[in-house]
């Protein structure tokens, strides 16, 4: 018996709509659809995933054992991860080595701050392995807005908020644009670094007071030249996952055209 083929499949910021045709297909052939979550055991991904899914599928539900809170594990927070990991690893090595096809979801793209990456580093050495690229939360994010990333030789920094302050204030000041990924907890911090690297007036934002079961709103303004974002799902995570917040900031070039307000609408909880 020929063992199974692992696919690592992006499959975007969210939106269904946004899933490619590719990653579509390989969700609707596989055997096992595999995809993870926090303790609550809402997932974003398998959510996402649903319309293009079939009966008589065997799902692998891979549940976080700690996400930001405190971890009773001799090895911290890491140890926890990393022997969860290796479990879950093992978990789809048995559908493998049985022959059956796993696609293995991973919300945005697979190798872009993703929990995919783990399970690629263990299996891909052992099985036939593929990635298919997912469009990123900070893609979505500048289209939503209608405002490029960069232009012409800009830069463009991807940053996570969980770098200390003063290594993120610097960091800001340095670049033509940049995107924060990872708030959540560290959001205020954030902001302070925002402030002191004089780029938070390049963002301004405020939270929409609608809440509704599903969803939260997320109102964000500008100036001309500027641009900013944050994609507010509420979900819990692992720190290492990509946030369910983005924030991007753009200094002003050629082109400038007043930014006018948006919303954006996201899943609250979920992976």
């Amino acid at each position: 018996m020929s063992a199974g083929k692992l696919w690592g499949v992006g499959i975007g910021p969210g939106d269904p709509e946004l899933v490619t045709v590719k990653a579509a297909r390989v969700i609707g052939e596989a055997d096992v659809v595999a995809f993870h979550s926090a303790r609550h055991g809402k997932s974003i991904s398998r959510g996402v995933a649903a319309p293009y899914m079939r009966e008589g599928q065997i799902e692998e539900h891979l549940v976080y054992p700690v996400t930001t809170e405190t971890v009773d594990h001799p090895g911290g927070y890491q140890g926890a991860m990393d022997e969860f990991y290796e479990a879950a690893a093992e978990r789809l090595a048995v559908h493998l080595a049985a022959g059956r096809t796993v696609a293995l979801l991973a919300a945005g793209d697979p190798l872009f701050y993703s929990s995919y990456m783990h399970m690629h580093k263990r299996l891909a050495d052992r099985f036939d392995a593929e990635v298919i690229p997912g469009v990123t939360s900070v893609s979505a994010a500048s289209a939503a807005l209608g405002k490029p990333l960069v232009e012409g030789e800009e830069i463009l920094t991807i940053l996570p908020g969980t770098l200390p302050q003063a290594e993120l204030t610097r960091r800001l000041k340095e670049t033509d644009a940049a995107a924060i990924l990872k708030l959540g907890r560290t959001f205020p911090p954030v902001l302070q670094s925002l402030e002191d690297s004089g780029r938070l007036g390049e963002a301004p934002l405020r939270r929409a007071r609608e809440h509704h079961t599903s969803t939260r709103r997320i109102r964000c303004g500008g100036r001309p030249g500027r641009s900013s974002v944050l994609l507010d799902r509420h979900r819990s995570e692992p720190v290492e996952q990509p946030s369910t917040c983005d924030r991007v900031s753009r200094r002003g070039g050629r082109g400038r055209t007043r930014a006018g307000r948006h919303r954006l609408d996201h899943t609250r909880s979920g992976a």
